[in-house]
């Protein structure tokens, strides 16, 4: 008799919670474009606004569109098999049910408990970065908020004063999209969408605008992207081909986040050909919008001032904006701040349905207590009531 710490689920069984239907299963509702729009949700964050300019300042230098190239390949092979086993164990869970399914169940338990805190923490994270980019919108038109977004707290534990402050615009975000999820998994796929829409047009509205810059002022552009590739500082990964193999590392922590697509596979219509369409599509079009975004931002600035630049894309729009005079670079300004809020409100949604996902996988199997599966969102309970 083996031991069961290492026992591994059987591929019957999986399949057969993949067919299960009833009050307390997942409604499979979701087709390749939510699918798509999940991943690009998780992928693409405030980060392109933000790691594109700081890794070229530091890594590469215009080259970093070789970096985003390179991490791209890397996450599309490891993309290829999140395909394949979303397609051949369509349920809940990723990377803890394809774990059980292989390891065993202590391999299980600790990737599952992995997970949780990865999108835990993903989410608190994106939570308060979005709570700056509220107070940088609110400062964009000048004005002063009424109250103190961040308040202190006192919290007594285990008989100790503890002070902390809470973030009243992050609380906010995470509590709506909450409830968001509860009402059901469709409605939340279709906020998801109209969130990834929006920053999407803002991405290729920058890319537009850039690249309209670039044909009316070439001789400036050209003069940035000179050397292509800067010469090696005389230390690994300061420029040079070992800086663009840095820079790739780097780059590659912005395509976090297309594993989350494989939460969902329990809810997809056919989970057989829908999650490879959802995590490959959603890869290739997150790619072309980092290469967009890096070949249009290091020809507008010089790559070296974008060094520490917290907000490099907002702040090339701001010198072009002096440089120019134009109204209408203003206002992009506004629409990248927008685009970016965006952004992460698709990101927090997606990590908070990807830890849901993974708790009700590990309920189900009796790692966690059965109150994690034994209620669906709301509007899974009503879709399947109706069925």
């Amino acid at each position: 008799m083996g031991n069961p710490l290492f026992a591994t689920k059987p591929i019957e069984t999986l399949m057969k919670e993949a067919s299960e239907s009833g009050e307390h299963s997942l409604k499979r509702a979701l087709g390749p474009l939510n699918l798509v729009t999940l991943g690009i949700g998780a992928i693409i964050g405030a980060g392109i606004f933000v790691i594109t300019g700081q890794a070229a300042a530091q890594f590469a230098g215009p080259a970093i569109i070789i970096s985003f190239v390179l991490a791209g390949i890397a996450c599309a092979f490891a993309g290829l098999c999140y395909a394949e086993f979303a397609s051949l164990i369509p349920i809940a869970g990723s990377a803890y049910t394809y774990s059980y399914a292989t390891l065993g169940e202590l391999t299980a338990w600790i990737i599952g408990w992995d997970l949780i805190l990865e999108y835990a923490f993903g989410a608190a994270t994106v939570a308060v970065g979005w709570s700056g980019f509220v107070s940088s919108l609110v400062g964009f038109f000048g004005w002063k908020l009424p109250f103190n977004a961040t308040p202190s707290v006192s919290l007594l534990l285990f008989g100790h004063p503890i002070h902390a402050q809470v973030d009243l615009f992050a609380l906010a975000a995470i509590i709506v999209i909450t409830i968001i999820l509860v009402v059901g998994v469709k409605e939340s796929a279709n906020f998801n969408s109209t969130a990834v829409m929006i920053k999407v047009s803002v991405v290729l509205i920058f890319i537009g605008i850039a690249t309209a810059f670039a044909f009316s002022h070439w001789p400036h552009m050209v003069a940035n992207w000179h050397p292509f590739i800067p010469k090696n500082q005389g230390h690994f990964g300061k420029f040079g081909w070992s800086g663009i193999m840095r820079g790739a590392g780097v780059v590659f922590f912005a395509y976090i986040g297309f594993d989350a697509v494989s939460t969902a596979a329990q809810e997809a219509r056919n989970p057989q050909k829908d999650m490879p369409i959802g995590i490959l599509g959603s890869l290739v079009i997150c790619t072309l919008l980092y290469i967009g975004v890096a070949v249009t931002l290091t020809g507008l600035v010089p790559w070296q001032s974008m060094l520490d630049d917290a907000a490099p894309v907002v702040n090339s729009l701001k010198k072009l904006t002096l440089a120019t005079g134009s109204h209408t670079l203003h206002w992009v300004r506004l629409g990248v701040l927008f685009g970016a809020m965006m952004g992460m409100i698709s990101s927090l949604l997606v990590y908070q349905l990807g830890q849901a996902r993974v708790w009700f996988a590990m309920s189900r199997d009796r790692l966690l207590p059965k109150a994690f599966s034994s209620e669906v969102g709301t509007g899974s309970r009503k879709e399947n009531a109706s069925k």
